[in-house]
């Protein structure tokens, strides 16, 4: 049989999707065997019951005993673990890393409806007289199974809920609600329809009175359409519109993606603008010093340690100022720059390289000399610092 070229060509292309496909399956799997899971079980007095949680420690958790982790509050149980963990583990692992290690607690679920829907259902398109259980399972998580996790484990006090579908719904209650128990809060296709809007209405009405909420919301909905997209769509643009001093809200919506995989198509996005990268991006840069401390601060928070802006990210934005033609503001961050780092022989030289931009070449001298004086033949950088002061010497006729 003699099989033609498009034939060789599909065959090849498969052949390698498929080698390759099965290598990032063996990867995550390895990846999630990696990390320490524990199944605890909790006599819950507030729901009179039994509840089942499945806890996930960070890679470090056994190595670094004295570090402390964020924790994520995960509805709907540890199907939703593999996911999450390379997901995450993506985001910690790159060039500069986009998040921090986590504790994730997985709740597995006894009577979904009852415990995540906030009312009971009067609408004849949904499942009648079901729901209400939101106060008293809200009031579990907060009064029984964050205290147990706390006690038990090395957390600090950065905290997140997220959830889809109904989960979702309880999510935008647990906002509401308790808007400092958790410091993030995920809903994917949160299923706001349930009795006529309730939680729509609700999250309306508790956003409209207020004014300031240092929080994160982030919101998403597949190909849903009716009643469920009509109020989700409302309830959507009125954050939008009405958003709280300091909320980063975010709102996405996927086309031809389904209600049961938004979760799977959000889980990026909403976990890369939930955490703060260490090396702060340049639109987070408004033009005031102060805006660097602000987001190294919230950054801090994420991590449960201080953690300082280092001297190239400064230097960075400043060099960015440069190639945009704003160098009046990149040597207003390149001196911000040595006054945190006065022993540090490139924050000179970055002053200097933004001093010849600027033609000020007798400025830019004296602070190359000085990153001279600073550094050594062996210093990465030190021809350029010589480089720089021959070229200088000759501009200025010397």
């Amino acid at each position: 049989m003699i099989i033609g070229k498009a034939a060789q060509w599909f065959f090849t292309v498969f052949f390698v999707v498929f080698l390759s496909c099965s290598a990032m399956a063996q990867d995550t799997q390895k990846a999630n065997k990696e990390y320490d899971r524990h199944t605890k079980t909790l006599n819950s007095i507030v729901l009179g019951e039994t509840r089942t949680v499945t806890i996930q420690l960070p890679k470090s958790y056994h190595t670094n005993s004295n570090k402390t982790y964020p924790v994520i509050y995960r509805l709907d149980g540890k199907g939703s673990l593999p996911l999450m963990s390379a997901v995450l583990a993506r985001l910690q692992k790159a060039s500069v890393s986009a998040a921090p290690e986590v504790i994730i607690v997985a709740i597995e679920n006894t009577e979904r409806l009852r415990d995540l829907y906030p009312t009971k259902n009067k609408e004849p398109a949904g499942p009648m007289n079901m729901g209400g259980g939101a106060p008293k399972f809200l009031e579990f998580i907060e009064t029984e199974l964050i205290p147990f996790v706390n006690k038990k484990y090395r957390t600090h006090d950065f905290k997140v809920i997220a959830g889809a579908s109904a989960a979702g719904t309880f999510v935008l209650y647990a906002l509401q609600t308790k808007p400092t128990l958790f410091q993030g809060h995920i809903a994917y296709s949160p299923a706001v329809w349930w009795n006529f809007g309730a939680t729509a209405k609700s999250t309306k009405a508790f956003i409209s009175k207020t004014k300031q909420l240092n929080n994160f919301l982030f919101i998403a909905i597949g190909e849903e359409g009716g009643v469920m997209r009509e109020r989700y769509e409302d309830m959507a643009h009125f954050l939008a519109d009405n958003k709280p001093v300091e909320l980063r809200f975010f709102s996405e919506a996927y086309d031809n993606v389904p209600h049961g995989l938004v979760s799977s198509a959000g889980i990026f996005s909403a976990y890369q603008k939930l955490f703060f990268p260490t090396q702060m991006p340049v639109r987070a840069y408004n033009g005031e010093l102060s805006s660097i401390n602000e987001y190294y601060q919230q950054l801090s928070v994420q991590y449960g340690e201080v953690i300082e802006p280092q001297e190239s990210t400064i230097r960075g934005l400043g060099y960015h100022h440069v190639s945009t033609g704003n160098v009046k503001e990149a040597i207003k961050l390149f001196k911000y720059g040595i006054s945190r780092y006065p022993h540090n022989a490139d924050a000179y030289n970055g002053l200097a390289y933004g001093y010849e931009t600027d033609k000020q070449y007798r400025a830019s001298l004296e602070q190359v000399n000085r990153a001279l004086a600073l550094s050594s033949k062996d210093d990465d950088g030190y021809d350029v610092f010589v480089a720089r002061k021959e070229r200088l010497t000759k501009l200025l006729g010397e």
